[in-house]
Formats: structure tokens, C-alpha cells, sequence
């Protein structure tokens, strides 16, 4: 499907993607026909749809109908699906929307009675599905650290500009379920063990090892540097081995060389922080 060539760079991803299986009737028809149907939409497309909504006056904060896209994966014969879920993960961001906006930027972006509006949608939609959770989760200008425990370097794909077939850049790691939840528990063991205080850290891979609770155990779990890789540049995308770093780092806290482990922290936080810099640049 032929999208807008305007590029939206600054959203990373980690993403579910689950077996035709894990899903019920009539979804899994429906997932079904539309792997059947080839290339869906991309990333960029989705993110694009989703800030035109701030265009009309007033802005429509959350879609009005949640999304029949997904991302499809097709994996040693086996086709895995990740569910857009728009709406849905339009509504947690305007819940966190408060704690990174300062008020005033926004309310002329979203205005109070739309963002009340949409919270009173949001309730009422809870209580007729109170177990639904998103399949994608989305970070701007980084990857979170805890993302990288999930992964291994021997799982990194990239593709220089040119090189696939969409012929945009890719960055991306995917590991099996089994996987990554074995890692997330190794990392917290790892952790708790050697900081006094695990702090931010700890508490983010306990939310997101919970989250990997809720699918399927023979599900993908990705992680797509996403748009960042236009910002990011050819050079920085090739040298960069952040989860290997991170891998790094719990080794050595593991052998108790914490020496060796701020120094394999440092090297990721530089990275990122190079990257994060660039959205104050003109």
C-alpha cells in the first residue's frame, strides 16, 4: 500500500507478534485474511495516520474505531501477527502524555475537554474489556536499556539504505518468547543481586517481563529501532552493538566487576545520548 514519502523519525518499538493459533474467532479468520493478502502497511504509515489526527480542529486524540491493521511475521513457516491496536495504545499515551508535556504545551496541542473526553471513552471501554493489553509498546529518540535485555547480538538484523527491499534502513532484533522471558528473569536475578538499589531499571523489566506474560509462549518478541534509523545515520547504525552492551554489563556485574560494568553502561549511555540530542538540533 503506498504511503506518504514524509519520514517520521523519532519512534522505536517493541513488539508481540503471535501465532495465528493464540488468536479467537473470528479474529484469527480475519488475521488469517489478511497475512493472506502480502505486504501490509508499515510502521511509518501507522505513525503517520496517528499524527494526522492532531491536524482537525479540534484534534481527534484517539481514533474513534480501533485498527484492523497488524505487522505480519512469517517464521519458519509460521505466521505471527502483531495487532496495531491503535485506539488502544492511543489512550495510554495520553494518560502518560501529562508527565512528559509541560501543561500549557499541552493544552494547545490537546485541548482539556478532548483530553477529558477521550479518558471517559477510555473507561468506558475498560470496563467492557478489562484483560486487553497492546501488542506494541513505542519509545522516542532511544531504546529504553531494558529493551536490549530481551535480545541477543547474534539476533541483530541490520540493513544498510538500499540493501532490502523496501530499501529504507533496518535496524531490528527478534528473539523467541521462551527467550527473552529466560532473559528477563536473569537480568532481575543479576540485578537485584548486585545493586543495592536497582532503581528505575529493575522496576522497568519487572513491567515489561509482566507484559510478556500476557502472550503466547511461542510468539516473537521484536525490537525495531524504527524511524530512528533516519536520524541515527549509516555510520552510527553499523557500529552500534547495544545489546551486546547491555549483555556486557550484567556479565560482569554477574562476576562482581563493577569496574567492567560501568564501562560497558557508559559506552550505551554516550550512544544515546548522541541520539537523544539530536532532536534539539535544527
Amino acid at each position: 500500500m503506498g504511503g506518504s514519502p514524509v519520514v517520521v523519525p523519532y519512534a522505536a518499538y517493541l513488539r508481540v507478534y503471535e501465532p495465528l493459533a493464540a488468536f479467537p474467532e473470528p479474529e484469527r479468520s480475519h488475521w488469517y485474511r489478511y497475512a493472506a493478502e502480502g505486504p501490509g502497511r508499515t510502521a511509518q504509515d501507522e505513525l503517520r495516520q496517528s499524527l494526522a489526527g492532531l491536524v482537525p480542529v479540534p484534534p481527534i486524540a484517539v481514533p474513534v474505531h480501533e485498527s484492523a491493521d497488524a505487522f505480519v511475521a512469517v517464521v519458519g513457516g509460521v505466521t505471527h501477527v502483531c495487532p496495531w491496536r491503535t485506539r488502544l495504545r492511543g489512550w495510554l499515551a495520553l494518560e502518560q502524555a501529562g508527565e512528559l508535556l509541560p501543561e500549557p504545551v499541552l493544552d494547545a496541542m490537546l485541548p482539556p475537554v478532548v483530553r477529558r473526553q477521550a479518558a471517559a471513552d477510555h473507561d468506558a471501554w475498560r470496563e467492557r474489556n478489562p484483560d486487553a493489553r497492546p501488542w506494541i509498546r513505542t519509545a522516542t529518540w532511544h531504546v529504553p536499556v531494558r529493551w536490549f535485555v530481551l535480545v541477543g547480538d547474534d539476533e541483530r538484523e541490520y540493513e544498510p539504505a538500499g540493501a532490502g527491499e523496501s530499501k529504507e534502513p533496518l535496524l531490528r532484533y527478534r528473539t523467541p518468547m521462551v527467550q527473552a522471558r529466560r532473559r528477563v528473569a536473569r537480568g532481575l536475578r543479576v540485578l537485584k543481586d548486585s545493586l543495592d538499589d536497582g532503581g528505575p531499571l529493575v522496576d522497568g523489566l519487572v513491567d515489561v517481563g509482566r507484559w510478556l506474560e500476557e502472550f503466547h509462549p511461542r510468539s516473537l518478541v521484536e525490537l525495531d529501532y524504527g524511524g530512528l534509523v533516519h536520524v541515527m545515520g549509516p555510520d552510527l547504525l553499523a557500529d552500534d552493538r547495544s545489546a551486546a552492551d547491555v549483555a556486557e554489563g550484567l556479565a560482569a556485574l554477574r562476576a562482581g566487576d563493577s569496574g567492567a560494568a560501568g564501562v560497558a553502561y557508559e559506552r550505551l549511555t554516550d550512544r544515546w545520548r548522541a541520539v537523544r540530542e539530536r532532536q534539539f538540533s535544527s
